[in-house]
């Protein structure tokens, strides 16, 4: 498993109800259930990954959270994980409202667009860089909106949601991200964990 699916399922507790927004292949799901004892939901816009959840008897439908949130309660859900997807949304602020509306707390990670090899390749070769965490060239990219960790911050306060914790990889290190740290963390780390709440 994707050590950043490490740190959210450490962020989770455990008999708790989450929803699992672009859930993929259900890896992190698959864990959640199995580990956790959590009563775990996906959604998924592939219908292919949405066959391969339903295969290891998850229980995922298909759709576009842009669109398909809407028919999710307030509140269902304790936690609602949105891994690495925010950045390929036409409305990411659109998003992060109806993840807070659906869910207790959600749990959101980004790539950073901040990492200091991601400036270096675009100051220096002046193309848009392809890396291990970004590995799709300009024209091929889901990615939408080029959004580091200072700039999620930054939107917390314009659309004013609260970030109650804040966690940058590097590789395999994890740390905690904090007013003070946030410089370095936005230049050396890959990507950022924020767990948001209203």
């Amino acid at each position: 498993m994707k050590q950043e699916f490490n740190v959210i399922a450490n962020n989770i507790e455990n008999a708790t109800r989450v929803l699992d927004v672009g859930c993929g292949d259900g890896v992190l799901m698959e864990y959640l259930k199995n580990e956790k004892n959590v009563d775990v939901r996906g959604l998924e816009i592939s219908k292919d990954k949405v066959q391969k959840c339903i295969l290891k008897g998850l229980t995922v439908i298909e759709g576009n959270a842009e669109v398909d949130l809407k028919q999710f309660p307030d509140n269902s859900f304790d936690y609602v994980v949105l891994s690495q997807t925010l950045q390929a949304f036409i409305n990411p602020e659109l998003v992060v409202k109806e993840l807070l509306r659906v869910g207790k707390k959600s749990i959101i990670t980004i790539p950073n667009f901040g990492f200091w090899k991601v400036r270096l390749h675009l100051l220096i070769k002046g193309t848009m860089p392809v890396t291990k965490t970004l590995p799709e060239e300009w024209y091929n990219t889901p990615n939408l909106h080029m959004c580091t960790i200072k700039d999620f911050v930054e939107f917390s306060n314009k659309i004013n949601f609260k970030i109650f914790k804040s966690i940058a990889i590097f590789e395999k290190k994890i740390s905690l991200i904090n007013k003070k740290n946030l410089f370095t963390k936005n230049l050396f780390s890959e990507f950022g964990i924020f767990l948001i709440e209203k």
